[in-house]
């Protein structure tokens, strides 16, 4: 199946990628991977959840701990333009015969909670808190100084029906992967706010989150964290990297959280605003495409990742594979 052609004036406006909430089984040893060991900033905490923001952000979160007896992911969260596109995105998911519904959110306001049609968890906000800048107390800075949430990348049974959906609200692809043989595609990534993507699909059994990932300012921030994770107890949840994506171009380092979440470390990808840059096609079978150099992605990469509450599994129909390392 082709990349579909690119909806440059959808029905609403979604600016980017914003938050995600994930319920972890123990909130202080959570606590202690994200702040303690990441540097994400504590903006709200009580018993049953944890709000952090990163050092560019001045909306008021993005990323909610919540305290649960599983560890799964509850939704992935979207800022568009204005109220109004609230009402459009609304209509939008009621046309496609999803479910929809008006929600309050703490730090918020309104926010439109549905679902994608694979059932990953989708919210839409407008406004959220607006905190004070933070970017240049360089007090704060520790860990690996994360600047931003910087995109999802998502397991898919059917990648191309996942590309077509969130192509037709303005999601535009800028590198995939396919496979020669079916023509499917069997890894996507597309983005609204002009890098490289908020949201990527890889083929596999899901819907699951493969990872979140944070932007860095240097790679070198990735090598101090490795040094930190090394001497501090956490060596065990390295998985892999560090090294060079071919598709982004992004110096890389992925991790894992005590309840498995996987998160990437990622930086120096490059700009997609030109509305005409065609798609950056790459084979299935190119090694380069996941790593143009480091060791090769373990096999738990491409198997392992985090449910979406409550939202059943469903296996992919598109057997081809790369090549995994042992």
């Amino acid at each position: 199946m082709p990349v579909p052609t690119p909806v440059l004036y959808p029905a609403f406006n979604v600016v980017r990628l914003s938050h995600v909430e994930l319920a972890v089984k123990d909130l202080a040893a959570s606590r202690a991977f994200y702040v303690d060991l990441l540097g994400l900033q504590v903006t709200h905490e009580d018993a049953e959840a944890i709000y952090l923001r990163a050092l560019e952000e001045r909306g008021h979160h993005c990323v909610i701990l919540r305290k649960s007896s599983a560890a799964a992911v509850n939704v992935l969260g979207f800022k568009v333009f204005a109220e109004a596109d609230l009402d459009a995105a609304h209509a939008f998911f009621v046309a496609q015969g999803l479910p929809v519904a008006w929600i309050e959110r703490p730090f918020m306001g309104r926010a439109l909670r549905t679902q994608d049609p694979h059932g990953i968890p989708l919210e839409f906000y407008a406004k959220m808190e607006l905190l004070a800048p933070i970017h240049q107390k360089y007090a704060l800075y520790h860990g690996v100084k994360p600047l931003r949430i910087d995109h999802f990348n998502c397991f898919s049974p059917d990648v191309d029906a996942s590309v077509a959906f969130y192509n037709s609200f303005g999601f535009r692809v800028t590198e995939y992967t396919e496979d020669a043989e079916s023509g499917k595609l069997w890894a996507a990534w597309m983005h609204r706010k002009g890098g490289v993507h908020d949201m990527a699909f890889t083929n596999g059994r899901g819907p699951r989150l493969h990872h979140l990932a944070f932007w860095v300012p240097t790679p070198l921030n990735i090598i101090d964290l490795l040094d930190l994770m090394a001497t501090t107890g956490y060596v065990g949840n390295i998985e892999r990297g560090p090294g060079r994506h071919g598709i982004s171009n992004a110096f890389f380092l992925y991790i894992r959280d005590p309840d498995g979440h996987r998160t990437e470390i990622y930086c120096s990808d490059y700009q997609t605003v030109d509305p005409d840059l065609e798609p950056i096609h790459w084979d299935l079978k190119d090694p380069q495409r996941q790593t143009l150099w480091g060791a090769p992605a373990p096999k738990s990469w491409f198997e392992q990742g985090s449910a979406f509450a409550d939202v059943a599994l469903t296996d992919s129909a598109l057997a081809a594979q790369p090549i995994i390392a042992p």
